[in-house]
């Protein structure tokens, strides 16, 4: 039958020879009239040492030790590694390790000089290690630190002053690590995640089309790069060019990531010949499956631009209508009187999909209500479909296009909002030239 382990314990200072004046008449009185919660910050406050060395009763080879408040250093010690392991709780802030000690598994020390060093760090690799050795061994100590040890220390020279200055530094150098560490680790997955989230942005497929293409993205997240917003374009081969713009309700990763689904959706049916009502009502079933809960829903906007360029099919749930613009005319909004329902909202709901005259020469804005739901004037008021036609008949004034007019447009009902859009933004501009 196996024997028990004991539950490791915090020994005293003054079990290992330290620390006096903890036996002082009155000081079990003060301690008590301190309360539990003063005794337990007092004890996170105070730092512990554990020495691994192999006859630490014999050998007093650490000295009375007071750290930068003037407190006692609290001083574990163990025989060997075995005792170590045991005596290595959460509370010990630093080892100190006897190179000469013995590696488990070894018969000699020829093998590795560090093994047992490796051993402890492997142990113990949230704990500051500081190595011992003898003077002669300047060499052997410095190999620890290239090993992971934050310094090393020479026997002979061991005192109270020298030794409580060594642990406070190599506490402290092992908690910068530490944080270099995983400063260095999070930019790495920021880094991951950006390259993730930018191949997962569209790519226009719009080879042989005439028409020209701009957009502008903008997540509500912070340092994020995509958003629950999503748009697409593609050219089938029947010269029909069809675009899309959405918004999944909300703005945080799970939203954007069920926006590339239903993008990612949108181009497959599209591709294999789907469009309108039949379009919709699939991509809904994608939405019902992969939605978290029966609240998420998403607005959508599908335009499919006959191959002459002077007619389109437009189908909207829930979406703002587009915004296009044409020679000697104002810009305005494309009828949107047979808006059906947001996709998750009504179950074998329908879309119906309205034939639009587009003419010889325009340009189609798709959006969606993040670049219309930013504040404007003193009095919070919304800036509205009408507010984003007057905004944009003002620039197209100026003679912008393309990605100058978008770039402007969001600058612009960002300035008026009174600093960043609290929502996902993103446009899509077509061009048809003469």
């Amino acid at each position: 039958m196996p024997v028990p382990v004991p539950r490791p314990r915090a020994i005293p200072a003054v079990e290992g020879g330290q620390a006096q004046a903890a036996s002082l008449p009155g000081a079990q009185t003060a301690q008590t009239a301190q309360g539990p919660s003063a005794r337990a910050k007092a004890q996170n406050d105070t730092l512990t040492l554990l020495v691994i060395e192999d006859d630490p009763a014999g050998s007093p080879i650490v000295p009375e030790m007071l750290d930068s408040a003037g407190r006692p250093i609290r001083l574990r010690t163990a025989r060997n590694l075995t005792e170590a392991e045991r005596l290595l709780t959460d509370d010990v802030h630093c080892i100190l390790l006897d190179l000469a000690l013995p590696a488990p598994g070894r018969a000699t020390e020829e093998d590795d000089e560090l093994a047992v060093l490796r051993h402890v760090l492997q142990l113990a690799p949230r704990h500051a290690v500081l190595a011992l050795t003898a003077s002669g061994d300047a060499e052997r100590g410095a190999e620890a630190v290239r090993v992971g040890a934050q310094d090393y220390l020479f026997r002979e020279e061991l005192d109270g002053r020298l030794l409580s200055r060594a642990i406070r530094y190599a506490v402290e150098r092992k908690r910068s690590d530490t944080a270099e560490r995983r400063l260095t680790e999070s930019k790495l997955r920021a880094q991951e995640n950006a390259r993730l989230e930018r191949g997962l942005l569209p790519t226009p497929l719009l080879d042989g089309s005439s028409l020209r293409f701009a957009a502008r993205y903008r997540p509500g997240r912070s340092r994020a790069l995509l958003g629950g917003d999503f748009y697409d374009t593609v050219r089938t081969p029947d010269g029909t060019v069809h675009a899309m713009i959405g918004d999944v309700c909300g703005h945080g990763p799970d939203e954007a990531a069920l926006g590339v689904e239903l993008r990612i959706a949108w181009r497959a049916l599209t591709l294999a010949g789907l469009c309108g009502d039949e379009l919709l009502s699939t991509l809904q079933q994608v939405l019902e499956h992969e939605r978290d809960n029966d609240e998420i829903f998403a607005t959508l906007c599908t335009v499919d631009i006959a191959p002459d360029g002077r007619r389109a099919g437009l189908c909207l749930a829930g979406h703002p209508a587009p915004l296009i613009a044409r020679p000697n005319r104002p810009a305005e909004l494309l009828p949107y009187d047979n808006n059906g329902p947001a996709l998750g909202l009504l179950p074998g709901a329908r879309w119906p999909r309205m034939q639009v005259e587009l003419g010889p020469v325009w340009s189609l804005m798709l959006y969606t209500d993040g670049l219309i739901e930013g504040r404007v004037g003193q009095d919070g008021e919304r800036l509205g479909q009408d507010g984003m036609v007057e905004l944009v008949r003002r620039r197209l004034a100026e003679g912008l296009m393309g990605e100058e007019l978008l770039r402007a447009t969001v600058n612009e009902v960002r300035d008026l909002n009174g600093g960043e859009l609290a929502d996902d933004v993103a446009v899509v501009l077509l061009d048809r030239a003469p």
